[in-house]
């Protein structure tokens, strides 16, 4: 059950309110998530900026979601994860890639280098060496790549704790 209210463009503060109706002009509607955001201005305006920005990383967007779905099985969000699993399948990623990747790996090693390096960034970021550094480059990653990869973290712990605290869960399915 929600514990934040999911605000109506004209229940929203003046900056959020601007937001809200240039997605809604463009989508056709905000989403809960974003329509929650909107009691802050400054952490709505945060999440869109971040969000449009980490849509240019180098990244590819079924590595992307693999590492989304492994930072969302430790973060505990049911509605990030919800969404993530679409957005894998959407990117042609197969069910038992989605399940390795929930599993914070893949059969790809150094798509698995990677993914595991995320995880440690979210769970335990002060382990992280020169070591790791070195790996993800012999891995053929990019110095562009291995900073992006703490955007993505920062995105996807920004969205579920997020949901996790306003309490939003994924719809009921129909039935």
């Amino acid at each position: 059950m929600p514990r934040l209210t999911v605000l109506e463009p004209d229940q929203a503060p003046d900056k959020s309110r601007e937001l809200l109706k240039e997605i809604i002009g463009r989508h056709g509607s905000a989403g809960r998530m974003v329509s929650t955001m909107a009691h802050s201005p400054a952490l709505l305006e945060g999440y869109l900026n971040l969000s449009r920005a980490m849509k240019r990383v180098k990244i590819p967007r079924p590595l992307s979601e693999k590492i989304s779905l492994a930072l969302q099985e430790w973060i505990g969000c049911e509605l990030c994860k919800q969404a993530h699993t679409a957005a894998a399948r959407a990117a042609g990623l197969s069910e038992s890639d989605i399940e390795l990747a929930r599993q914070g790996t893949s059969t790809d090693a150094r798509e698995a280098a990677l993914i595991g390096v995320a995880v440690r960034v979210y769970a335990e970021p002060a382990s992280l060496s020169e070591q790791d550094v070195a790996e993800l480059r012999g891995h053929g990653w990019s110095d562009r790549v291995i900073a992006e990869l703490v955007g993505l973290v920062t995105l996807n712990l920004m969205t579920g704790a997020f949901n996790l605290l306003a309490g939003l869960e994924p719809e009921p399915e129909p039935g």
